[in-house]
């Protein structure tokens, strides 16, 4: 069995499976129940958790600044915390300063007081800040939301003072596993980071295009001198409200799978599309919002936009073997499990949206799963 390091070097295809967890202690071995949730805990190296937009500003900041930060999580924050990391996407600044982004129309900032705390208390691992409101106050604010996030020890990437810090992955430990993760966007080349500026890790991502293979190329070298279990790409890509992915990131979500990315997860149109597993490996093209204060766009062919799912990736004796899909919603501002209306609405949305790629789906208790293994 290859190393992460060697398939991540050499960019070799046909996968077989995350490696360097023999030996290890999974945080579900040594319980008495021998189970959790219907699986062999003892087999069980990581549970690692996917969730789109986590949109804390306006509203959503001012319905909790004042109260327990935690309520921003409703009924899904002991889900949560059952989980060994949290990916998401984080669609807003952290900071008390900054100055407007002149001719924006939507703005994005979160008071730390209160997004530091509820990301702290839903065990957020990592999340990206490669997106197109990170820079809505410019710079300083970035710079705070950076720095906010490195004194919680909440990984991230996608967004810094210049070009290569923006590029450069992040590291986490998630169970037994070792965690790489970069984020990239193309969203709003106007806060693209140069050689001297801030702002986000922008591409044209399409795998034809030599700059962005170039720079892929160069995150992966980077990721690999962590030797990592798990290489995770977030990517704040594609238009809004669309509940199909364009061609060119279909190829590019497969492309980045045969560079070595294990799990591809995509965010940005705010709703759910479709789940494709690729050679053994899950391309989520797009998780929907997981909290926000937007308004819920069911005139919009009903793609409703408060209704998504929390994605958990399950990794069992060194081997991405199943993907989770547990139906959620945003009410009040809060993220919370599903009723069983609209848990039924999510599993059949993401049944029919993932059907596209021949993705096999099977009921799991509220939710979905979706095997991983390769034939």
């Amino acid at each position: 069995m290859r190393t992460r390091r060697t398939v991540l070097a050499s960019g070799v295809a046909g996968l077989t499976g995350v490696t360097g967890c023999a030996g290890r202690r999974s945080r579900w071995q040594g319980d008495d129940s021998s189970e959790r949730d219907g699986l062999n805990a003892a087999t069980v190296d990581a549970r690692l958790g996917f969730v789109g937009d986590l949109m804390l500003g306006r509203s959503v900041n001012d319905r909790w600044i004042d109260d327990d930060p935690t309520g921003v999580w409703g009924s899904t924050l002991p889900r949560l915390n059952e989980l060994d990391g949290l990916v998401g996407n984080l669609e807003c600044c952290v900071s008390e300063g900054g100055t407007k982004w002149p001719g924006k129309v939507y703005y994005f900032r979160s008071d730390p007081s209160f997004a530091i705390p509820a990301l702290e208390a839903a065990d957020a691992s990592f999340v990206s800040l490669a997106n197109n409101h990170i820079l809505d106050f410019q710079a300083p604010a970035l710079r705070d939301t950076r720095t906010h996030l490195d004194r919680a020890e909440i990984t991230h990437a996608g967004a810094g003072p210049d070009l290569q810090t923006a590029l450069d992955p992040a590291v986490f430990e998630a169970g037994d596993l070792t965690v790489a993760a970069f984020g990239l966007t193309d969203q709003s080349e106007a806060f693209a980071a140069s050689a001297n500026t801030a702002g986000t890790a922008f591409a044209t991502l399409d795998p034809a295009v030599s700059e962005t293979r170039s720079l892929v190329e160069g995150i992966l070298d980077a990721a690999a001198a962590f030797d990592p279990d798990l290489v995770v790409a977030s990517l704040h890509w594609g238009a809004n409200w669309e509940t199909t992915p364009r061609r060119v990131h279909e190829r590019f979500g497969r492309w980045l799978v045969d560079r070595g990315v294990d799990v591809v997860h995509g965010h940005s149109a705010h709703v759910l599309q479709g789940v494709e597993v690729y050679r053994g490996r899950p391309i989520i093209y797009d998780a929907g919002d997981f909290v926000d204060d937007y308004v819920d766009y069911i005139d919009r062919e009903g793609v409703h936009n408060k209704r998504s799912a929390l994605f958990e990736v399950v990794v069992r004796d060194g081997d991405l073997d199943e993907l989770l899909v547990e139906p959620t919603a945003i009410v009040d501002e809060a993220a919370t499990l599903a009723d069983p209306e609209i848990a039924a609405w999510v599993r059949d949305t993401v049944a029919e949206r993932s059907a596209a790629f021949g993705t096999d789906v099977e009921r799991a208790d509220s939710g979905l799963s979706i095997s991983l293994g390769e034939d």
